[in-house]
């Protein structure tokens, strides 16, 4: 009777959810007009492209910054202005930090951060030995096998300082990565993932990224859930967030029971969202509400 009350609850639910997510809005609304994302006066970024073609959902594919308030989006605009950069100092200050038992530092193998431009805009990606990375699985491998240094937490403060400034380096570059041969099961897992429902609400990624952006909810705009500017600052928790982080609050808010930061399930994810965003400008550190 408990069971049979719980999935007739669950149905209701997801029904009522559709039915407010399209009342608040419009179905698939391209940001009107779109606007340059020109950073200090002299980069300019691409915020819109046409889709990948493996993304039947979408026509044209647009940067989350698109769809925020123009305050918002002034702070991206402006190094300086921009919160995020105070995790970018750090973490470029902890790149030249000897730390663990072999008396190196992430320069001591890799010279300047720099070296690090084109990384960010692969990411993640399938290792030698066939495992799905992000970034800071490849940071994690170097403390541990290089330096002899404890693994960074997933949501550390020093893994999202350190991922903030290594994407700095990718910043203007095409986002480029793999979808087929070794990765092509690990995209497929993903995709499987970005359309399924979730949670007591049945909600699936889709149904607010692609069915939805550009409508209003909780007196924000739905974008169309782009990675390209992660890690971002979120300015509702005054910190930097991981997009795993991110892909974890989203289901978690569908009333779900989530994956964890570093599972399998989120690497698989983050590839295929990430996928979804090949051809826009990797940001380095976007501000979010």
């Amino acid at each position: 009777m408990k069971t049979r009350f719980n999935a007739t609850l669950a149905v209701a639910l997801g029904a009522l959810a559709t039915v407010v997510v399209a009342s608040v809005g419009w179905a698939a609304t391209d940001p009107s007009p779109v606007i340059p994302l020109v950073v200090n006066g002299n980069l300019t970024l691409t915020d819109s492209a046409p889709a990948p073609a493996n993304i039947p959902g979408l026509k044209t594919i647009y940067s989350g910054w698109l769809f925020r308030d123009p305050d918002t989006q002034a702070m991206q605009t402006d190094d300086f202005s921009n919160p995020g950069m105070t995790g970018v100092d750090a973490g470029q200050a902890e790149w030249a930090t000897v730390d663990g038992t072999e008396g190196k530092s992430c320069a001591s193998c890799h010279n300047g951060i720099e070296s690090m431009k084109g990384l960010r805009a692969s990411m993640p990606k399938v290792t030698k030995d066939g495992k799905l990375w992000s970034l800071e699985d490849f940071i994690n491998g170097c403390r541990t096998n290089r330096m002899g240094a404890k693994a960074w937490g997933w949501k550390s403060t020093e893994m999202k300082n350190m991922t903030a400034a290594i994407s700095l380096q990718s910043r203007g570059m095409p986002v480029n990565v793999k979808t087929d041969g070794a990765a092509g099961p690990f995209w497929e897992e993903g995709k499987k993932m970005y359309y399924s429902r979730y949670g007591m609400l049945q909600l699936s990624c889709a149904n607010c990224h692609e069915d939805h952006y550009g409508d209003h909810i909780r007196g924000d705009h739905l974008s169309q859930g782009q990675s390209n500017g992660f890690p971002v600052y979120r300015l509702s928790t005054g910190g930097l967030v991981s997009l795993q982080d991110r892909l974890f609050g989203c289901i978690r808010d569908t009333r779900a029971e989530s994956f964890k930061p570093g599972s399998p399930e989120l690497h698989a994810l983050e590839l295929y969202v990430a996928s979804r965003g090949n051809g826009l400008s990797v940001e380095g550190v976007g501000v979010r509400p």
